[in-house]
């Protein structure tokens, strides 16, 4: 019959407490870094979709600008510009860059770009220059409103838009 001592047998209990304390400091390793690596996923799809919206928001910004230089090169009187590019008319222009814009930015079809005319006349002080002076005209302010909804947001929400107004002689 063998006898334990007192001190084997307390030996044995702290190495079963400190085996018991490591596999407890293992789990909350584990824990710390299972916290950390899902900070990191969300900040990815964070990073992502924040790249998503700045794509939106330059191709919007390089189609209004290419209706703009569309307008700039061609017959510049008022009457020509609203029969050709007004949303309110959908002349031929307006449907040519509505449809490069629908093919660009998601949810165009249920938020569909306005673009609207108004004539600015030059100051009444001014108007009446000397003769030799220059001649005041008319000039024109081009307002440019581009909506659209990112996939998988909600429709029912207010869409995102790019406005660009622009003055033109």
């Amino acid at each position: 019959m063998t006898h334990k001592t007192p001190i084997a047998t307390a030996r044995r209990s702290g190495t079963r407490r400190a085996r018991g304390f490591m596999m407890l400091e293992v789990l909350v390793a584990l824990l710390v870094f299972a916290l950390g690596v899902l900070g990191l996923v969300g900040l990815q799809a964070t990073a992502v979709k924040q790249a998503g919206q700045a794509k939106h928001r330059s191709d919007a910004a390089l189609l209004a600008n290419e209706l703009i230089g569309t307008m700039w090169v061609g017959n510049r009187n008022l009457a020509n510009l609203q029969t050709n590019y007004s949303s309110a008319t959908q002349g031929n222009g307006y449907k040519l860059w509505l449809e490069k814009v629908s093919s660009a930015l998601p949810g165009v079809d249920a938020y569909p770009p306005t673009v609207t005319f108004a004539q600015i006349n030059p100051l009444p002080a001014l108007a009446g220059t000397p003769a030799g002076g220059p001649v005041l005209t008319p000039s024109l302010r081009i307002t440019i409103t581009v909506k659209w909804a990112a996939p998988g947001e909600n429709l029912g929400s207010n869409p995102h838009n790019l406005v660009m107004i622009t003055q033109m002689k």
